[in-house]
């Protein structure tokens, strides 16, 4: 009979065997549904096609009998484009998850997509040739002759030079083997933009605001004609392959001691109306503070300003959060909070707009220029904007030092005028009504006292929380050009692009050269040096041959 520590060894194997078939089962399902998801994301694209098409030939028949048949054109174009990335992110997830169901077998899937017309004749061509291979692949003899060659054709924007690459092919004269040199890499499928082109449609659509039709539009005025669905598709394939930067980017962001948290308003296209979303943003500057980590910024996309949000993009962060008065932030700051406390320093640029508007003298005179009623000037108002400017008259002085500089300035410096502020605060709140704006503007500051003042012991908290709203002016720009998001995971792909162009511009580089360089060297980029094509490493590599060529 046999014992229990005589089974044991082949129980743990049946359990390890049982383990592997059920982690290749589970692979397998997880690969069926990104397969599903995909067919899905495809159908609704066609659908959106289609109809884009009968709105337009309708339009032909009837001809044009107002602005609104012109307005809801561009707004099913806007869903399409949405659609069209979607569809081409969820094709290449399902491509990762087929290819990690090895080696039960998962029907794939492939978009139909619409039929790409080749570049136009009249645009100069320019050939690189990749060098052919000198021996055969399959014997090693250099017995080769040529048998012809295939060329992808790739285009660069503004000129329109049409690049052929060439991949001459050899078949050896002893065994007959057809030897080329393997295909270059391509962002797009198949390859019809090249990096410059990319980065321009991306740096346009997120950096300067231009939805994708009037950009097509642009492009057929200057002889090119390429479909909106093409170049949405671009997009969605842009956004696959640079996600590995993005999450470098949100690493470094949240490993700063201190981060700036604010978000906006954006509309969100639904059913019959738009909805309100939100996009938040957190931005690392450790400049005023004189720390040597680079700046960067991190956005999120979400359909509603729920607390939840915040409080999940901030899961894993402890340190020193520099925001607004939101509610939603409550939950961050509780002392026994896991993985780490996050302590509240308030923004004092907050504190001073509602007394700016009760003692705003420019305002003033120029409703008196206009023959307008002048309103009436608080002086109190205007005394505590004195004092706040004060404040930040110091902070001037010492930005760029050290925290411990800061921290010994600001003791020296600030805290007497804290202090006879709060004094005087006190006193004056006492003689308000409760429904008096002067005294909501100073229950304000008072109910978090704290906050508002923990920059005073902590050099590397700043005065206001001017850093984020500043990360935010290119959304409250581009939502007059834009108008809304044509979709949830639309806004997710505007988040994460202002990521990666925000980032490169807090870094003083120029967001479209780098993402064509990038896009241009991503595929041959190893996994473990992926971080040299952050903004602030490219950066330096860029600079590098320019210093020795000088």
């Amino acid at each position: 009979m046999e014992t229990g520590s005589e089974q044991h060894p082949d129980y743990a194997a049946a359990l390890e065997a049982e383990l592997v078939v059920a982690r290749a089962e589970r692979a397998a399902a997880l690969a069926e549904l990104a397969v599903a998801k995909a067919k899905e994301a495809d159908d609704q694209a066609i659908i959106l096609r289609q109809k884009v098409h009968i709105e337009k030939l309708q339009r032909q028949l009837r001809g044009q009998k107002s602005e609104r048949t012109s307005r809801l054109i561009a707004q099913i174009e806007l869903m399409l484009e949405d659609a069209e990335a979607t569809a081409t992110e969820d094709e290449l997830a399902a491509e990762m998850a087929i290819a990690a169901a090895a080696p039960i077998a998962v029907a794939g899937f492939t978009r139909k997509r619409p039929v790409k017309k080749p570049f136009p004749d009249h645009l100069p061509r320019e050939r690189v040739v990749v060098p052919g291979p000198v021996a055969c692949s399959c014997c090693g003899s250099e017995r080769l002759r040529k048998l012809g060659e295939d060329i992808t054709e790739t285009s660069v924007p503004r000129s329109w030079k049409v690049i052929q690459t060439v991949r001459e092919k050899f078949s050896c004269r002893d065994c007959e083997k057809i030897s080329q040199a393997p295909a270059p890499f391509h962002v797009i499928p198949r390859g019809w933009a090249g990096p410059n082109l990319l980065a321009m449609i991306l740096c346009d659509k997120f950096g300067q605001h231009i939805p994708l039709n009037r950009q097509v539009e642009r492009f057929a005025l200057e002889g090119v004609p390429i479909s909106l669905s093409t170049v949405a598709d671009a997009i969605g394939s842009c956004c696959h392959v640079l996600d590995p930067l993005l999450r470098r980017i949100e690493a470094h962001t949240f490993a700063a001691e201190r981060v700036h948290g604010d978000d906006t308003t954006v509309p969100v296209l639904a059913a019959g109306k738009t909805d309100t979303g939100r996009i938040w943003t957190y931005v690392r500057d450790d400049a005023p503070f004189g720390g040597p980590a680079p700046p960067s910024a991190m956005f999120y996309y979400s359909r509603d300003r729920a607390g939840e949000h915040p409080q999940g993009h901030l899961a894993n962060y402890s340190g020193i959060l520099q925001a607004d008065a939101y509610t939603g932030y409550t939950q961050l700051y509780l002392p026994d909070r896991s993985p780490g406390p996050i302590y509240e320093a308030a923004c004092w640029a907050h504190a001073r707009r509602p007394f700016f508007a009760l003692a705003d003298l420019e305002a003033n005179a120029r409703r008196k220029a206009q023959g307008k009623r002048a309103a009436v000037i608080s002086p109190v108002a205007l005394k505590m904007v004195q004092r706040i400017d004060a404040l930040f008259e110091i902070e001037r002085q010492i930005n760029g030092q050290t925290a411990d500089e800061r921290r010994a300035s600001r003791q020296q410096l600030s805290k007497p005028l804290i202090d006879d502020m709060e004094i005087w605060m006190r006193e004056q709140r006492a003689k308000l009504s409760r429904d008096n704006d002067l005294a909501k503007a100073f229950d304000y500051l008072l109910n978090r006292w704290e906050s508002f003042t923990r920059f005073l012991d902590d050099g590397r908290i700043c005065l206001s929380n001017n850093c984020a709203e500043r990360s935010l002016r290119g959304v409250a720009l581009g939502r007059k050009a834009w108008l809304f998001a044509g979709s949830d995971r639309g806004g997710q792909r505007a988040a994460a692009m202002y990521s990666l162009i925000v980032t490169a511009k807090l870094n003083r580089i120029d967001p479209q050269a780098w993402l064509a360089d990038v896009l241009a060297r991503i595929a041959d980029q190893p996994a473990s040096r992926i971080d040299e094509l952050l903004p602030w490493h490219w950066a330096n590599i860029v600079a590098a041959p320019r210093l020795r060529a000088a």
